[in-house]
């Protein structure tokens, strides 16, 4: 039986005991800084904050000048390569994409976050693992997924599911507490390699959503951006050249990132629903996910039979579905990625864009076992010719 999740701080109060260590995830952000003075307050001694650094934008010094401030101690694990292999280059070939919106990015990266912290509380004998996802945010599902899903023993949960804080009552304690390096935001972001998100604050409402440009950084136009082109190789299902040069994943994604983003392009907004239904709305800036999941279906449908890719589709929302409700550990999700990589052993070739400002357009698309026609009247001859040959009549054999 699975222990059920934390889900307030009164929770917290009666369960924890002092003496023994905690694991925290960590953000860096207003309600984990405030989670964690609450620890202390209670008279916890032993509480680590782990940080797993998929890309993001807080610095580590801005992390640590947080963790200092609360005197806890602060783990940083750098989980780049691992996130790119094990998850971004599944969900290129997944096709993720959320109810084909925007492709799906925190969704990616909850189950590494929790299996980095497992990990880390096993090491350390920690009595639980606390996030501070509160029920508009998908994370919460997606956190308490992952971590039952990987058997973690101890407590797990949110206190701000059932006892949400009020942001200014954070602030004040915060403060109170001479801990006061989190003001200025208005709206709640996250960051990794795939995606930057932004949501809540000044975004809350769908119906009047103007987002500041200053909060775009990949997407930037760069004003003097002339029209280019830029070619993706891919093999076996991952991307692996950049105008022919070979890149690992993380570098790849950051010089699409770059590049891609130079024109302005690669932004989502859209709705997305929450555990009971009802839909809040993210902003995203995504300029080489933009780029590789169109470049992928180009390659896919050069190598692939038609048939096999309409089988695919269903299954890609099977995956994303999976993995957006906390599932990725489950084994619906693992067995649809293996149809998915079947798929993929055979989806190799190149696409070459011109991009431009607010657009791009393919100018070449190569594969080295295609299924696509360079010459189509020679193709009929040929075509025409075979269908004759097969409705000759055989000759009688000679006595």
């Amino acid at each position: 039986m699975h222990t059920p999740p934390i889900r307030s701080f009164r929770q917290i109060e009666g369960l924890l005991d002092p003496s023994r260590p905690v694991v925290t995830l960590f953000s860096g952000g207003l309600d984990i800084s405030y989670l964690l003075l609450r620890l202390r307050q209670l008279g916890l001694t032993d509480i680590h904050a782990v940080s797993v650094d998929l890309g993001e934008d807080e610095s580590s010094a801005y992390k640590q000048q947080i963790a200092d401030a609360l005197d806890v101690t602060l783990h940083i694990l750098d989980r780049k390569q691992e996130f790119a292999a094990s998850f971004v280059a599944p969900a290129i070939a997944a096709q993720a994409v959320y109810l084909g919106i925007h492709p799906v990015s925190s969704t990616l990266s909850r189950p590494l976050i929790a299996q980095a912290a497992v990990e880390l509380a096993g090491d350390l004998g920690a009595q639980a693992v606390i996030h501070t996802a509160n029920r508009s945010q998908n994370t919460l599902r997606r956190l308490n997924g992952a971590l039952r899903l990987l058997d973690y023993p101890g407590l797990y949960g949110s206190p701000y599911d059932l006892e949400p804080v009020d942001r200014d009552a954070k602030h004040a304690a915060l403060r109170s507490a001479g801990v006061d390096l989190l003001s200025g935001r208005a709206v709640s972001g996250d960051s990794n390699l795939w995606c930057r998100e932004f949501e809540s604050g000044i975004l809350d409402d769908p119906e009047n959503h103007a987002v500041p440009e200053g909060m775009y950084r990949w997407s930037a136009l760069d004003p003097h951006a002339a029209p280019g082109t830029v070619s993706v190789g891919f093999e076996a299902g991952l991307p692996v050249t950049v105008d022919g040069e070979r890149l690992p994943l993380v570098d790849l994604t950051a010089e699409l990132n770059r590049r891609v983003g130079a024109y302005g392009l690669g932004r989502y907004s859209g709705l997305e629903h929450l555990d009971h239904g009802e839909k809040v709305l993210e902003i995203r800036e995504m300029p080489a996910a933009w780029l590789l999941l169109r470049s992928y279906r180009h390659v896919e449908s050069a190598c692939l039979d038609a048939e096999l890719i309409r089988e695919k589709q269903h299954l890609e929302q099977v995956w994303v579905r999976e993995a957006l409700e906390g599932r990725w550990f489950g084994e619906l999700r693992t067995a649809a990625q293996q149809f998915i990589g079947i798929c993929a052993r055979r989806t190799t070739g190149r696409v070459t864009w011109e991009l431009r400002v607010g657009g791009a357009e393919t100018r070449a698309i190569t594969a080295p076992r295609p299924r696509y026609l360079r010459d189509r009247e020679r193709w009929e001859e040929h075509s025409i010719a075979l269908e004759a040959a097969a409705h000759v009549a055989p000759q009688p054999a000679l006595a």
